[in-house]
């Protein structure tokens, strides 16, 4: 069953983030499925340095942050990773979760076949990997999650509190203070988990 409108509209960005491990993120692309649950994820807030609409600076490329939570964030890190987000939160508030490691589940031989391997082997083992898997770029930008393009679904997995990591996120030191929230979330001892 996909997630809801009011999971993804919750007013605390962190406690989606927690609560998104677990969950299977889904693409149909060309009519082609793939998926993978979700091991990893960051929170970013309007509130920190470490957020692309730090103090509700809205801008082209951010500008579906500021969307009603529900929407898919997809941006092209560094110019050459396409990073996949989800919208939370109402409608203005700019959060979102980013999507860091999936651990496959579906379409794994198209998933090798996007990233030239003949092995599954840490396909999806970080943001900029599990978008190329999944077949996620710019196109996907704006997506409406319930639609049927790039979606997620409770998969019944159900991810105790004792089996989740927090810790600081990662590759935004320029955040200064802010880096250091416990914002970075992972299933505990998952081999899928980007970096330990």
């Amino acid at each position: 069953m996909k997630l809801s409108e009011s999971f993804y509209q919750q007013s605390d960005v962190v406690k989606v983030a927690r609560e998104l491990l677990g969950k299977e993120l889904i693409t149909n692309i060309q009519n082609k499925i793939t998926s993978g649950i979700i091991v990893e994820t960051e929170a970013y807030s309007w509130k920190e340095k470490g957020c692309h609409a730090y103090n509700n600076r809205k801008t082209t490329r951010n500008a579906v942050m500021f969307q009603p939570g529900g929407f898919s964030y997809v941006y092209l890190c560094y110019g050459i990773h396409h990073l996949v987000n989800v919208v939370t939160g109402g409608d203005g508030v700019a959060e979102a979760v980013l999507i860091r490691a999936l651990e496959p589940s579906a379409g794994v031989d198209l998933m090798q076949e996007r990233m030239n391997t003949d092995s599954d082997y840490r396909i999806t083992s970080g943001p900029g990997k599990l978008t190329k898997a999944l077949g996620i770029d710019r196109s996907l930008n704006g997506k409406y999650l319930l639609g049927d393009d790039l979606w997620i679904e409770d998969s019944g997995i159900k991810v105790g509190k004792s089996n989740i990591v927090a810790s600081k996120r990662i590759g935004i030191d320029y955040a200064g203070e802010d880096a250091h929230l416990p914002w970075r979330f992972t299933i505990k001892d998952n081999t899928w988990v980007s970096r330990r």
